[in-house]
């Protein structure tokens, strides 16, 4: 079963076309990064499934329900953070999130001290609870959006970079409390730019460029799917260069005593990189002096760059 599912799902302003026929399928339980570089179109994407924005095609469902149509009887069923919270300045973070569970004709107000107390803890900040919002850090507010978020029991959680403006501690903790969701049985769909994250939280992922889905899947599989890479430390670049073409692999870079180099594309081998062995015995054969040889399955990073041609830090 699914959490998430677009079809086609399209959204133009104008001649600009920010997120173009997405396909993506999120299944329950998972933890589900969302990743792209800066106006890739993944908050566009976010505000679609929340029924904020209304797509130019396509369709979208969450939790089995059609959005917009059934958008009311499913947002109750989800928790949302998104680009930020915002919040009355001058009152406490526990008035605060008394007054959004007011806005919920389905919470009991007779609990409705214990639920936010409750979530305020969750989040850490029962320490804070008293103290106005005006005062608190961004790492606090973000802390406090989450708190919003979890104030009733959800099926899903929307988190648009849940660790913004949050210290190394902090996002250890966040880091925990999506893990503890997950083991609850929420499905998280988590839009981040911080790959160590998704690497450690998230069990699935969707890579997005230029508003179109490039892949998709388990993360696992995404990792595998990257191009294993050697690396070459020898005062003979160019003559090693030679031979790791010889050997079908395509020489990437090379700096002074380094070459680094990757599977092709396409390749008649299982894994597309003869062994490790066979690579130093050609080399040495060839007369290449050979200061160090490393293998590697390429990182989630790199898996990125190969997928959208650039890292996060692209302007909108």
């Amino acid at each position: 079963m699914t959490a998430i599912r677009t079809s086609g799902l399209t959204k133009r302003f104008g001649r600009h076309t920010a997120v173009d026929q997405l396909d993506l399928e999120v299944p329950r339980g998972a933890v589900f990064g969302f990743l792209g570089p800066n106006g890739s179109g993944k908050t566009t994407t976010i505000r679609m499934l929340l029924g904020l924005v209304s797509p130019s095609a396509g369709r979208v469902e969450v939790l089995g329900e059609e959005i917009p149509a059934k958008v009311m009887a499913v947002l109750p069923r989800v928790g949302a953070l998104v680009e930020g919270p915002a919040f009355y300045p001058f009152l406490s973070g526990a008035s605060n999130l008394r007054r959004l569970d007011t806005a919920d004709l389905r919470a009991s107000a007779t609990t409705r001290d214990a639920r936010v107390s409750a979530a305020l803890d969750r989040v850490g900040l029962g320490h804070a609870a008293h103290k106005r919002v005006h005062a608190y850090s961004l790492g606090m507010k973000q802390r406090l959006g989450l708190a919003a978020a979890l104030l009733a029991p959800r099926e899903l959680l929307v988190l648009d970079e849940p660790t913004n403006g949050l210290d190394p501690q902090g996002t250890r903790e966040v880091r925990s409390l999506i893990r503890s969701l997950a083991d609850d049985g929420t499905t998280v769909f988590v839009s981040s730019h911080l790959l160590a994250e998704v690497e450690q939280i998230c069990t699935h992922a969707a890579v997005l460029r230029a508003g179109k889905l490039v892949a998709q899947g388990p993360l696992d599989e995404l990792r595998d799917a990257a191009r294993p890479r050697i690396e070459v430390r020898t005062p003979d670049a160019a003559e090693a260069a030679s031979v790791l073409e010889r050997l079908g692999l395509a020489p990437e870079r090379s700096a002074p005593g380094t070459v680094v180099a990757a599977a092709p594309l396409s390749s008649s081998s299982d894994d597309g990189v003869p062994a490790p062995e066979d690579v130093v015995a050609a080399l040495v054969a060839a007369g290449v002096r050979v200061r160090g040889f490393s293998a590697a399955t390429a990182s989630l990073e790199e898996r990125f760059v190969e997928l959208t041609g650039e890292g996060f830090d692209v302007a909108e």
